[in-house]
């Protein structure tokens, strides 16, 4: 469900599946929970492969961002049109950094990037 890769401090979480909804949610939310505590500080939250997400997926990326809160970065990447739409409405587009793929975002956490 969730692939990881480390790439200059920046851990890279690339979910792997297309919906992202409160049948998955319990285990991706304990997956991101267990790296932030762990010691991730900067993440980039690759959703290109995800399709669908409803109010329990859209909760647990909202309490991974609570949770790292200060002390570090979570940006989104590669977000699709009906997830983009749904940031939109609830209006977490403003809250979220949002980049078109890994590469930029990942430039953008990096020491001297964006």
């Amino acid at each position: 469900m969730i692939e990881t890769e480390q790439r200059g401090g920046v851990l890279i979480t690339r979910v792997t599946v297309r919906r992202l909804d409160a049948v998955i949610t319990p285990a991706f939310k304990a997956r991101m929970v267990d790296l932030i505590q762990g010691g991730a500080e900067r993440i980039v939250l690759d959703l290109a492969d995800v399709s669908f997400m409803d109010s329990s997926g859209l909760g647990s990326v909202v309490g991974c961002l609570k949770l790292i809160g200060t002390r570090g970065d979570l940006v989104l990447a590669g977000i699709q049109s009906p997830v983009q739409r749904l940031l939109q409405t609830t209006r977490l587009d403003r809250v979220f950094k949002t980049f078109p793929d890994t590469d930029a975002a990942v430039a953008a956490l990096t020491p001297g990037g964006e």
